[in-house]
């Protein structure tokens, strides 16, 4: 009889040590995982990111030959780049003033390239160039990929911030300081339709 009473204690023990292993082991390694795989989604955004901001050198030089006295322009793009290139935000950290500061950076780039854009069709010869016109090309290139590589970010920042806010995980990832991310979100005035004049 006590050897029955043995077996059931160490069974319940088991089933006890299983479902805390569930519920904070396996729970605290998926948060884990996805939490990792925010910081690789987050580290494309970066990637393409950097590809635009490497193309940017080329771009101006090939304008310069053409627009040399288009300067404020060409330094405004100069130093955009410099800006955007010179906030670094830690994958494992993404507050809302972090990323808020990034897009701030990237939006500045995007316009000051947008102005550079308006320049060059005031000089056909420049449009009809074929090392501007390739340079032209991988940039709206880039442009696609910023946006699916933003989106896949959304995405995964998403099923990450569902897991850890869906209960019971969110006690395990409040223990361990798994905090919600922060997703892009659009520029402000993206949801204005542009003034056309003709």
């Amino acid at each position: 009889m006590k050897v029955k009473k043995s077996w059931i204690i160490i069974g319940v023990v088991l089933v006890i040590v299983f479902i805390l292993y569930r519920l904070f082991g396996g729970t605290y390694n998926n948060m884990v995982e996805y939490d990792e795989t925010v910081i690789t989604a987050w580290s494309n955004v970066e990637n393409v990111y950097q590809r635009r901001a490497d193309l940017i050198p080329n771009l101006v030089s090939t304008v310069k030959g053409y627009a040399a006295h288009e300067k404020e322009t060409l330094t405004g793009v100069i130093e955009a780049r410099a800006k955007a290139t010179s906030i670094n935000i830690d994958a494992g950290n993404l507050t809302a003033a972090s990323m808020q500061q990034f897009q701030q950076a990237q939006a500045g780039l995007s316009s000051a390239l947008s102005k550079l854009m308006v320049v060059v069709e005031r000089y056909p010869d420049l449009k009809a160039n074929q090392n501007f016109l390739e340079l032209q090309s991988q940039l709206e290139g880039t442009e696609n990929r910023i946006a699916v590589e933003r989106r896949k970010f959304n995405e995964t920042v998403k099923v990450y911030n569902t897991y850890i806010r869906s209960f019971p995980n969110n006690m395990v990832s409040g223990m361990y300081g798994f905090d919600r991310k922060v997703q892009f979100a659009a520029d402000a005035g993206a949801d204005k339709v542009p003034e056309v004049k003709f």
